[in-house]
């Protein structure tokens, strides 16, 4: 029998911490190291482009003063209560609707953007945001966040949305992961919607837009804020109408005109397929996040909506979620301004993918890719300096291609070279790491400022 006495027993232990700082200190410096040459990997690959000033964008819909707030300061000043039974609600009528749906999503570390019916609660919840120490307010809605990263790269911007005047003075602003709210903790940076538009869901400035169009010529058009007339109050027959008169709008659109259609989170089966029915079918581009891919996916093949899913989904997954959509879609007649679709540009927390079809006119997808990771991280952190003390990578040291075991392939990480693009045999792909920024400044809008800085790369 081993006998040890107290002092070989401090000794010990002394030596066991020691060694353990040791290895901590070694691991830190590794990781450090590994992000610096990640950084600057992507910082290479983002340079080998530059946009032209001549560049032409035009973007609808949405347009808003955005109010951004840490929900548990905002749930404080509420004296709102913890539901002991989250769950999705199609109506936000009252106090409780709103706690159950703010939970649901935060619970599952999802995105979600929701209408409220009751103009006197959102009226209630607007007044306490702006008066939470730290609250602020910028130019919102899909459009208006694309447009303004568009004109900060450089490109010449057509923008048809409805705003206030106090909004048009914003124009060229989080929950975080671990946060709790009562026995429920928040797995992700993420934020949670909610609006009381009457102007934007009617997409008011449609007209407006196609009006001007013609004469603004751009490279591409860029539909997004669909997400607007999720459970809005609509009279009968009125949304439909509405969202034809785009399908409209599109039909007319010289081909030369790349359409990028960007989506959202949306909850209402119905109108998901017809926005499937009258916008996807006429987009050559689509952008979306982790949690709208398998929704989207859902729709084309069950004609069911997926409210949430994984926040951290493994790319294998997400990459045979990519090519059901491309398989889906590639092969659209292109008849009566119907298009196939050409590229497909997926944003997650901790990486980027973009998937284009070999033969189309979209380019520079490796720089792409590097484009849009780097903007995640600026534009969270709310500075264009990246920051290494305030950046950490999430995605794994290696993937596979996909799920399918028997094709499947593994792909290093490599910090010298980050993106990595392969082609398949209809297709090629690029995907990026993200360097996740752990100091977050504001996760709403990111998508939007990630989806158009990729896009610009690539026209």
């Amino acid at each position: 029998m081993l006998s040890l006495n107290t002092k070989s027993i401090v000794i010990l232990s002394t030596i066991i911490l020691l060694c353990a700082f040791i290895y901590k200190k070694k691991s830190d410096t590794l990781q450090k190291e590994k992000i610096h040459q990640v950084l600057h990997g992507l910082l290479r690959a983002e340079r080998k482009v530059g946009v032209d000033r001549n560049t032409r964008i035009a973007l609808g819909f949405g347009g808003c003063e955005d109010i951004f707030v840490d929900a548990q300061d905002l749930l404080q000043g509420l004296n709102y209560t913890v539901p002991s039974d989250p769950e999705h609600v199609t109506d936000i009528l009252s106090e409780t609707d709103f706690t159950k749906i703010f939970t649901y999503f935060f619970k599952q570390g999802a995105a979600g953007e929701r209408y409220v019916e009751n103009a006197t609660l959102f009226s209630e919840i607007a007044k306490v945001a702006r008066s939470v120490p730290g609250a602020r307010t910028a130019l919102g809605g899909n459009a208006p966040a694309m447009a303004t990263r568009l004109a900060m790269e450089g490109a010449e911007i057509l923008l048809a949305a409805r705003f206030t005047q106090e909004a048009l003075k914003l124009m060229p602003d989080t929950i975080k992961a671990g946060s709790r709210w009562g026995n429920y903790t928040a797995s992700r940076a993420n934020r949670f919607i909610i609006h009381s538009d009457k102007s934007n869901p009617f997409l008011d400035t449609l007209e407006d837009l196609e009006a001007v169009l013609p004469a603004f010529d751009p490279s591409v058009l860029v539909v997004g804020g669909l997400q607007m007339m999720d459970n809005f109050p609509f009279k009968q027959g009125v949304r439909k109408e509405r969202i034809e008169k785009l399908r409209e709008m599109l039909v007319k659109t010289d081909r030369s005109t790349k359409t990028h259609f960007e989506l959202a989170s949306f909850s209402d089966e119905t109108l998901m397929r017809e926005i499937v029915d009258n916008v996807v079918y006429y987009s050559d581009s689509l952008g979306m996040n982790e949690q709208e891919l398998p929704n989207l996916v859902s729709i084309l093949t069950s004609g069911k909506i997926a409210l949430v899913s994984d926040s951290k989904p493994r790319i294998a997954s997400v990459l045979d979620q990519m090519r059901v959509v491309f398989n889906l879609l590639k092969n659209t007649e292109e008849k009566d301004g119907k298009r196939k679709l050409t590229r497909l540009h997926l944003h997650t927390l901790a990486y980027q993918a973009i998937l284009t079809q070999k033969g189309s006119d979209w380019k520079n997808t490796m720089a792409a890719a590097a484009k849009a990771s780097l903007t995640a991280n600026r534009h969270v952190c709310g500075s264009n300096y990246i920051d290494m003390e305030k950046a950490k990578l999430l995605m794994d040291e290696s993937f596979s291609t996909t799920a399918r075991v028997e094709e499947a392939s593994k792909i290093p990480l490599e910090e010298n070279r980050p993106v990595s693009c392969w082609s398949e045999e209809e297709f090629d792909i690029c995907l990026a790491p993200v360097l996740v920024c752990t100091e977050v400044f504001q996760t709403g809008g990111g998508g939007d400022n990630i989806s158009s800085a990729g896009l610009l790369y690539q026209i």
